[in-house]
């Protein structure tokens, strides 16, 4: 019998409500602006030198929330400087945010915007037939490789666009997190279909290393609070475990043995740890600079 379990991503508007819970109930975001407020000025510190004009792309931007922190500190580093900030981001909801975002947001007078709504995959086609090759000072690519076909392929491509001094930063899972175990052990009994694979900062640096591309990593530790996946019936509990499992209604369609086996797993130590009353997920991502 076919399973009734579907993919998260058939179901877009439960998928975003389930990813913004997600990034409320974690530290994921605060890391990553630690990371940029302490690192990233490093990193970017020669991707403009001497440029009248520096080149960004998003590589699904999402809502925008970190790509208009990475602006600030660009802009910091290179005032004045006019900044080109193309975004490519599949979900129009999600550009819809993002143009909300950029509207509350002070001091952009210098920063053009170009929406792209396409997956990378549909970017890097038009940009082929078009037989175009624009060059860019800094791409990023930040917790979207999950989402691409084809992963060395896609981080080969955009790398292909990187200028001289550019740098290219991916931000994914790392292999220290509990997402690796958990996708590694149950992956295969979810229905993944060719929507999302599940890759971590492991599968990231293999394929770099085979490529003989030079990068440096950076470890952010961070964790999600996911206490209410073990209150039967609550309603951000059943979220989170979509989100966990990338499976809509989980906990509904999931087989019980599947379902029992997963939230076991869920509060295993390798997995979470029990704090203040909470239980708490390790969702450790990692940032990857990788040179032209």
């Amino acid at each position: 019998m076919a399973s009734p379990m579907r993919s998260l991503l058939t179901n877009p508007t439960r998928y975003l409500q389930a990813f913004r819970l997600f990034l409320a109930n974690s530290t994921e975001h605060q890391c990553m602006r630690e990371f940029m407020e302490r690192q990233l000025p490093a990193v970017i510190a020669s991707i403009g030198n001497e440029k009248p004009t520096i080149n960004i792309l998003s590589v699904g931007g999402g809502a925008g929330e970190i790509d208009l922190l990475i602006l600030s500190k660009i802009q910091a580093s290179y005032p004045g400087v006019t900044i080109n900030n193309d975004v490519i981001e599949p979900s129009a909801d999600q550009i819809s945010k993002y143009k909300e975002h950029v509207a509350e947001t002070s001091g952009l007078e210098n920063v053009k915007f170009t929406w792209h709504e396409e997956t990378s995959y549909e970017y890097e086609s038009r940009m082929n037939a078009e037989k175009k090759s624009k060059k860019w000072d800094f791409v990023h690519m930040i917790q979207m490789l999950y989402y691409v076909k084809d992963v060395p392929a896609t981080i080969r491509y955009f790398h292909s666009l990187l200028e001289a001094q550019g740098k290219l930063l991916i931000i994914l899972v790392s292999e220290t997190s509990a997402w690796d175990p958990l996708w590694k052990k149950y992956g295969s009994s979810l229905p993944l279909n060719d929507l999302c694979s599940y890759v971590s900062s492991a599968d990231i640096k293999r394929i770099l290393d085979s490529a003989g591309l030079k990068y440096q990593v950076y470890e952010l530790p961070s964790h999600m609070d996911i206490t209410s996946c073990f209150i039967e019936g609550n309603e951000d509990g059943e979220l989170l475990l979509d989100f966990l499992t990338e499976t809509s209604e989980f906990s509904k369609t999931a087989p019980p043995e599947l379902k029992h086996q997963v939230m076991e797993e869920l509060k295993k130590p390798g997995c979470s740890e029990k704090r203040d009353g909470k239980v708490l997920f390790n969702n450790n991502l990692s940032v990857i600079v990788i040179e032209p």
